[in-house]
Protein backbone atom coordinates (compact mmCIF):
# COMPACT_ATOMS: atom_id res chain seq x y z
CA UNK A 1 0.00 0.00 0.00
CA UNK A 2 3.11 2.35 0.13
CA UNK A 3 2.44 5.29 -1.66
CA UNK A 4 -1.65 4.94 -1.97
CA UNK A 5 -3.68 7.90 -0.81
CA UNK A 6 -6.57 7.07 1.09
CA UNK A 7 -9.55 9.26 1.39
CA UNK A 8 -11.70 8.31 4.98
CA UNK A 9 -14.68 9.80 5.62
CA UNK A 10 -16.01 9.93 9.48
CA UNK A 11 -12.22 9.27 10.75
CA UNK A 12 -12.32 11.59 13.73
CA UNK A 13 -13.60 8.87 15.70
CA UNK A 14 -14.88 5.00 15.78
CA UNK A 15 -13.74 2.94 13.07
CA UNK A 16 -13.17 5.79 10.87
CA UNK A 17 -10.17 6.34 12.75
CA UNK A 18 -9.35 2.82 13.60
CA UNK A 19 -9.34 2.34 9.54
CA UNK A 20 -7.09 5.76 9.29
CA UNK A 21 -4.75 4.36 11.55
CA UNK A 22 -4.74 0.73 9.67
CA UNK A 23 -4.42 2.37 6.47
CA UNK A 24 -1.47 4.36 7.70
CA UNK A 25 0.45 1.54 9.37
CA UNK A 26 0.39 -0.37 6.53
CA UNK A 27 1.77 2.22 4.03
CA UNK A 28 -0.83 4.81 2.60
CA UNK A 29 -0.67 8.49 3.19
CA UNK A 30 -4.29 8.90 4.50
CA UNK A 31 -7.10 12.41 4.00
CA UNK A 32 -8.89 12.73 6.94
CA UNK A 33 -12.12 14.16 6.94
CA UNK A 34 -14.95 14.99 9.07
CA UNK A 35 -17.09 17.87 10.61
CA UNK A 36 -15.06 18.18 13.74
CA UNK A 37 -12.03 19.46 12.48
CA UNK A 38 -10.03 19.45 16.23
CA UNK A 39 -10.94 15.53 16.77
CA UNK A 40 -9.60 14.95 13.31
CA UNK A 41 -6.69 17.12 14.30
CA UNK A 42 -5.77 14.50 16.79
CA UNK A 43 -6.50 11.50 15.17
CA UNK A 44 -3.84 13.25 12.14
CA UNK A 45 -1.09 14.08 15.08
CA UNK A 46 -1.36 10.71 16.15
CA UNK A 47 -0.53 9.09 12.75
CA UNK A 48 2.58 11.31 12.09
CA UNK A 49 4.11 10.78 15.61
CA UNK A 50 3.58 7.06 14.50
CA UNK A 51 5.94 8.21 11.27
CA UNK A 52 2.67 8.06 8.69
CA UNK A 53 1.08 11.14 6.99
CA UNK A 54 -1.85 12.83 7.52
CA UNK A 55 -3.81 15.44 5.76
CA UNK A 56 -7.24 16.76 7.68
CA UNK A 57 -9.89 18.41 5.39
CA UNK A 58 -13.55 19.29 6.96
CA UNK A 59 -16.55 17.62 5.09
CA UNK A 60 -20.13 17.51 5.21
CA UNK A 61 -22.10 15.01 3.81
CA UNK A 62 -25.03 16.58 3.39
CA UNK A 63 -23.63 19.14 1.11
CA UNK A 64 -22.26 18.44 -2.47
CA UNK A 65 -20.24 21.88 -2.27
CA UNK A 66 -18.98 21.03 0.60
CA UNK A 67 -17.94 17.15 -0.83
CA UNK A 68 -16.54 19.13 -3.59
CA UNK A 69 -14.40 21.48 -2.13
CA UNK A 70 -13.13 18.70 0.35
CA UNK A 71 -11.76 16.62 -2.63
CA UNK A 72 -11.04 19.36 -4.43
CA UNK A 73 -8.47 20.58 -1.45
CA UNK A 74 -7.29 17.06 -1.13
CA UNK A 75 -5.93 16.18 -4.86
CA UNK A 76 -4.61 19.76 -4.36
CA UNK A 77 -2.73 19.26 -1.60
CA UNK A 78 -2.03 15.52 -1.12
CA UNK A 79 -2.25 14.19 -4.75
CA UNK A 80 -5.06 11.74 -6.27
CA UNK A 81 -7.16 9.24 -4.37
CA UNK A 82 -6.40 5.70 -5.03
CA UNK A 83 -8.74 4.58 -1.73
CA UNK A 84 -11.82 5.67 -0.85
CA UNK A 85 -13.60 4.78 2.78
CA UNK A 86 -16.71 5.78 2.93
CA UNK A 87 -17.42 5.61 6.29
CA UNK A 88 -19.16 8.80 7.53
CA UNK A 89 -22.71 8.05 9.13
CA UNK A 90 -25.63 9.52 11.50
CA UNK A 91 -28.57 8.34 12.87
CA UNK A 92 -32.09 9.38 13.57
CA UNK A 93 -33.54 6.57 15.04
CA UNK A 94 -37.39 5.94 15.44
CA UNK A 95 -40.47 3.83 14.92
CA UNK A 96 -41.73 4.79 11.21
CA UNK A 97 -45.39 5.27 12.56
CA UNK A 98 -43.72 8.23 14.11
CA UNK A 99 -40.71 9.11 12.06
CA UNK A 100 -40.43 12.74 11.00
CA UNK A 101 -40.00 13.70 7.29
CA UNK A 102 -36.58 15.45 8.58
CA UNK A 103 -35.03 12.22 9.72
CA UNK A 104 -35.94 10.14 7.15
CA UNK A 105 -34.15 12.39 4.40
CA UNK A 106 -30.98 13.42 7.08
CA UNK A 107 -30.21 9.92 6.98
CA UNK A 108 -30.35 8.81 3.20
CA UNK A 109 -28.99 12.17 2.71
CA UNK A 110 -25.92 11.66 4.75
CA UNK A 111 -25.42 7.45 4.78
CA UNK A 112 -26.41 7.07 0.75
CA UNK A 113 -25.97 9.94 -1.16
CA UNK A 114 -23.09 11.53 0.56
CA UNK A 115 -20.94 8.20 -0.02
CA UNK A 116 -22.42 8.28 -4.22
CA UNK A 117 -21.21 11.72 -3.91
CA UNK A 118 -17.74 11.18 -2.64
CA UNK A 119 -17.57 8.40 -4.86
CA UNK A 120 -18.47 10.27 -7.99
CA UNK A 121 -15.05 12.58 -6.86
CA UNK A 122 -12.62 9.87 -7.28
CA UNK A 123 -14.14 7.40 -10.29
CA UNK A 124 -12.85 9.63 -13.20
CA UNK A 125 -8.91 9.87 -11.25
CA UNK A 126 -9.51 6.25 -10.48
CA UNK A 127 -10.16 5.26 -14.08
CA UNK A 128 -7.30 7.29 -15.75
CA UNK A 129 -5.17 5.47 -13.27
CA UNK A 130 -6.14 1.66 -13.76
CA UNK A 131 -6.33 1.14 -10.06
CA UNK A 132 -8.52 2.31 -7.59
CA UNK A 133 -10.30 0.31 -4.35
CA UNK A 134 -13.80 2.03 -2.78
CA UNK A 135 -14.96 0.47 -0.01
CA UNK A 136 -18.09 1.31 1.57
CA UNK A 137 -19.31 1.01 5.43
CA UNK A 138 -22.55 -0.77 5.18
CA UNK A 139 -23.76 -2.42 8.68
CA UNK A 140 -25.72 -5.96 9.57
CA UNK A 141 -28.93 -4.12 10.03
CA UNK A 142 -28.57 -3.81 6.07
CA UNK A 143 -29.20 -7.20 5.83
CA UNK A 144 -31.11 -8.29 8.83
CA UNK A 145 -33.33 -4.76 9.82
CA UNK A 146 -34.14 -3.49 12.96
CA UNK A 147 -36.54 -1.85 14.59
CA UNK A 148 -36.72 1.66 14.98
CA UNK A 149 -33.82 2.14 12.31
CA UNK A 150 -36.16 1.51 8.99
CA UNK A 151 -34.03 4.86 7.68
CA UNK A 152 -30.80 3.60 8.90
CA UNK A 153 -31.25 1.11 7.35
CA UNK A 154 -32.80 1.61 4.01
CA UNK A 155 -29.93 3.89 3.61
CA UNK A 156 -27.07 0.96 4.47
CA UNK A 157 -28.93 -1.57 2.39
CA UNK A 158 -28.76 1.17 -0.48
CA UNK A 159 -25.20 1.07 -0.08
CA UNK A 160 -25.09 -2.78 -0.74
CA UNK A 161 -27.18 -1.87 -4.05
CA UNK A 162 -24.51 0.60 -4.54
CA UNK A 163 -21.74 -1.39 -3.75
CA UNK A 164 -22.62 -4.01 -6.58
CA UNK A 165 -23.57 -1.24 -9.82
CA UNK A 166 -20.43 0.29 -9.05
CA UNK A 167 -18.63 -2.98 -8.94
CA UNK A 168 -19.92 -3.76 -12.60
CA UNK A 169 -19.59 -0.52 -14.11
CA UNK A 170 -15.85 0.17 -12.75
CA UNK A 171 -14.55 -3.25 -12.30
CA UNK A 172 -13.25 -3.49 -16.41
CA UNK A 173 -10.85 -0.49 -15.20
CA UNK A 174 -9.35 -2.85 -12.51
CA UNK A 175 -11.24 -0.58 -9.40
CA UNK A 176 -13.01 -2.83 -7.11
CA UNK A 177 -15.87 -1.56 -5.21
CA UNK A 178 -16.50 -3.46 -2.09
CA UNK A 179 -18.43 -3.22 1.37
CA UNK A 180 -17.48 -4.04 5.01
CA UNK A 181 -20.66 -4.73 7.42
CA UNK A 182 -19.99 -4.70 10.95
CA UNK A 183 -22.27 -5.83 13.37
CA UNK A 184 -22.63 -4.31 17.06
CA UNK A 185 -18.57 -2.48 17.77
CA UNK A 186 -17.02 -0.95 20.42
CA UNK A 187 -18.32 2.79 19.27
CA UNK A 188 -19.34 5.96 20.76
CA UNK A 189 -22.67 4.84 19.15
CA UNK A 190 -23.00 1.73 20.96
CA UNK A 191 -21.54 3.35 24.17
CA UNK A 192 -24.93 5.16 24.54
CA UNK A 193 -26.64 2.02 24.49
CA UNK A 194 -28.28 0.68 28.18
CA UNK A 195 -26.46 -1.83 29.83
CA UNK A 196 -29.45 -4.46 29.94
CA UNK A 197 -29.82 -3.46 26.09
CA UNK A 198 -25.92 -4.19 25.16
CA UNK A 199 -26.33 -7.80 27.34
CA UNK A 200 -28.96 -8.69 25.25
CA UNK A 201 -27.38 -7.47 21.82
CA UNK A 202 -23.97 -9.48 23.74
CA UNK A 203 -25.66 -12.75 24.71
CA UNK A 204 -27.52 -12.92 20.57
CA UNK A 205 -23.50 -12.61 19.28
CA UNK A 206 -22.20 -16.60 18.60
CA UNK A 207 -18.66 -15.06 19.66
CA UNK A 208 -20.18 -13.27 22.92
CA UNK A 209 -18.65 -10.17 22.44
CA UNK A 210 -19.14 -6.69 20.79
CA UNK A 211 -16.16 -6.12 18.31
CA UNK A 212 -13.66 -3.50 18.04
CA UNK A 213 -12.84 -0.71 15.42
CA UNK A 214 -9.90 -2.10 15.06
CA UNK A 215 -11.52 -5.76 13.68
CA UNK A 216 -13.47 -3.58 11.41
CA UNK A 217 -10.51 -1.95 9.73
CA UNK A 218 -8.93 -4.81 9.12
CA UNK A 219 -11.24 -5.88 6.86
CA UNK A 220 -11.32 -2.54 5.26
CA UNK A 221 -7.39 -2.86 4.96
CA UNK A 222 -7.45 -6.12 3.29
CA UNK A 223 -10.40 -5.27 0.90
CA UNK A 224 -7.88 -2.14 -0.09
CA UNK A 225 -4.71 -3.57 -0.66
CA UNK A 226 -3.37 -5.96 -3.67
CA UNK A 227 -4.67 -9.19 -1.68
CA UNK A 228 -8.17 -8.75 -2.45
CA UNK A 229 -7.42 -7.51 -6.07
CA UNK A 230 -9.93 -9.99 -7.68
CA UNK A 231 -12.88 -9.18 -5.12
CA UNK A 232 -15.32 -6.71 -6.33
CA UNK A 233 -18.98 -6.25 -5.54
CA UNK A 234 -18.84 -8.47 -1.90
CA UNK A 235 -20.19 -7.63 1.16
CA UNK A 236 -17.76 -8.55 4.00
CA UNK A 237 -19.56 -9.03 7.38
CA UNK A 238 -17.42 -8.49 10.79
CA UNK A 239 -20.41 -8.98 12.81
CA UNK A 240 -18.97 -12.14 15.18
CA UNK A 241 -22.01 -14.56 14.17
CA UNK A 242 -25.01 -12.52 14.58
CA UNK A 243 -26.13 -12.42 11.22
CA UNK A 244 -25.26 -15.53 8.89
CA UNK A 245 -26.23 -15.65 5.33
Amino acid sequence: MSNRIAFISGASRGIGKACAIALSAAGAKVVLAARQLDKLEEVAAGIRLAGGEAFVVPIDLSSQDSIKEAFAKAAKDFGRIDILVNNAGITRDGLALRMKRADWDAVLETNLSGSFFCTQQVISPMIRERWGRIVNITSVVAEAGNAGQANYCAAKAGLIGLTKSLAHELGSRNVTVNAVAPGFIETDMTGSLPDDHKARITESIPLKRMGKPEEVAAAVKFLAGEDAAYITGHVLDVNGGMYMR
